[in-house]
């Protein structure tokens, strides 16, 4: 009698070989992005995302600001601040830091905002008004 267990262990095997492979061929998508309202008076909304997954170091993020009407809002300041809690358990300061985001058009703010380490970053994006703010919304990152 002849057994079919062997064939179908080799073809499992090279089934999840070939899978394995192609997955570390793929590159790390970009990072989901994030939507939230403003908090505030004003009725806008702003998207958050990071450009690529993010890791420890430089990454390049990016606002849309949107009027509630969806219309895209080009005439505010906005700012990405990166917090992560202090740790004294491990002996570690809180960490922050701020980047200024410049507008690209059509409500769409970029720049560059350093993560000091890997781990659950929070983010404050605010959104100012000639010199007053008019809203914040907070987002979260996890940098490998």
């Amino acid at each position: 009698m002849h057994s079919r267990f062997p064939s179908f262990v080799t073809r499992t095997a090279g089934i999840a070989a070939a899978l394995l492979l192609a997955a570390c061929g793929q590159s790390v998508p970009p990072a989901s992005s994030q939507s939230a309202a403003l908090s505030g008076d004003q009725g806008l909304t702003v998207a958050f995302r990071t450009l690529e997954s993010p890791t420890k170091g430089d990454n390049e993020v990016e606002a849309v600001v949107r009027q509630a009407d969806g219309k895209p809002v080009t005439d505010v300041t906005v700012a990405a601040t990166f917090g992560m809690p202090a740790m004294p358990s491990m002996n570690m300061p809180e960490m922050h830091s701020t980047a200024s985001l410049t507008h690209q058009g059509e409500g769409r703010y970029t720049g560059t905002g350093e993560l000091m380490m890997a781990g659950t970053w929070n983010v404050t994006v605010t959104v100012s008004r000639d010199g007053r703010q008019v809203g914040s919304s907070r987002f979260t990152l996890l940098a490998k």
